[in-house]
């Protein structure tokens, strides 16, 4: 009797349907049938599924990504044809007079110098004061947990109101300086609140080991915590610093009369507020004259604002993960 099947039998079977194995007895190798992988047949609905989920997506991307190219094609448009419509994402005539009104602002340098300050400090120093705040209201033995909680929950729907704000900035002498920027956004009851439930998710164990092998707070926070809260710090500072960006009302009220602590957007309003004054024709800084209307100008003051956090996002992006502390206990 053959140890073996014929060869021709061999090569008329599938290799995936037969699989050589080890007999239990003598030791003989013996092919052993193995099951197909059963295919899975798609019904109508999953079709269906598909083809709208498709479809879906599609629409969503036009959806965000058509304004934007509207914007930029507006911007690179003349003013005056501009008025006349029907522009989508291509200009009909291409101009750069919005752009050299634009960057024919006097104040122009100064302005971004202060935006960019005012961004860069304001929320390395807000997330950092958050940070502390949340780290110490998220821990289990803190007395006025539920104090300080219900305190600054309240604070998000009671405002003294904008002359009392003013008029406390005054006496602080907060207003004509540049720290009206940065110290009364130091605290924000949402992004304090949005840490501590995150840092909360965080196990127990991890600062219990810690304080084991003698941490003090300071070393569990700095060494422990943040690490572990990188994604939230990314998404925190990302909200912060979109709105230093893209505040000018705070200018307008406390440092209106110091051309010394102005911002990009408040030049940029200036701007917009005079182009629609003199719909017709602006004179720029600079001292040439250009046919300027209001939405060509707006769309190019936009896509000015804007090109930074765009370029500064996708930094960012990698943090946005969750589940960093998967496997860090074993229990």
């Amino acid at each position: 009797m053959n140890e073996f099947k014929n060869e021709t039998e061999l090569e008329q079977t599938s290799s995936g349907d037969m699989r050589r194995a080890p007999s239990a007895t003598g030791g003989r190798n013996e092919y052993l049938p193995v099951p197909k992988p059963t295919k899975y047949k798609r019904s109508v609905g999953d079709h269906v599924f598909t083809v709208c989920n498709i479809i879906f997506m599609v629409l969503f991307v036009v959806i965000t990504v058509y304004p934007i190219l509207n914007t930029l094609a507006l911007s690179f448009n003349d003013g005056i044809d501009a008025v006349r419509g029907g522009i989508h994402i291509i200009p009909r005539k291409f101009s750069l007079n919005n752009y050299k009104s634009v960057f024919a602002m006097r104040n122009l340098t100064t302005g971004l110098f202060i935006s960019v300050a005012r961004t860069v400090l304001g929320t390395l120093i807000g997330l950092f004061v958050n940070a502390i705040l949340a780290f110490i209201v998220s821990r289990k033995r803190f007395l006025l947990k539920k104090q300080l909680t219900a305190f600054w929950v309240f604070t998000m729907y009671v405002n003294g109101g904008m002359i009392p704000v003013l008029l406390l900035y005054k006496t602080l002498h907060l207003t004509s300086t540049f720290w009206v920027y940065v110290i009364p956004g130091l605290i924000s009851a949402f992004n304090m609140l949005v840490m501590r439930t995150f840092m909360e998710g965080i196990p127990d164990s991890l600062e219990e080991a810690a304080q084991m092998d003698g941490a003090s707070y300071s070393t569990i926070f700095l060494k422990i915590i943040s690490p572990l809260c990188k994604p939230m710090y990314a998404t925190i500072a990302l909200f912060i610093a979109v709105g230093q960006w893209n505040s000018w009302f705070d200018t307008m009220l406390y440092n209106r009369l110091s051309a010394e602590y102005t911002t990009l957007q408040y030049e940029l309003m200036k701007l917009l507020s005079s182009v629609s004054s003199q719909s017709s024709k602006v004179d720029t800084n600079s001292g040439e004259g250009a046919n300027l209307q209001p939405i060509s100008v707006r769309s190019a003051a936009t896509i000015v604002t804007m090109a930074p956090i765009v370029c500064l996002y996708p930094f960012l992006q990698k943090y946005f993960v969750a589940g960093l502390t998967i496997g860090g206990v074993k229990e």
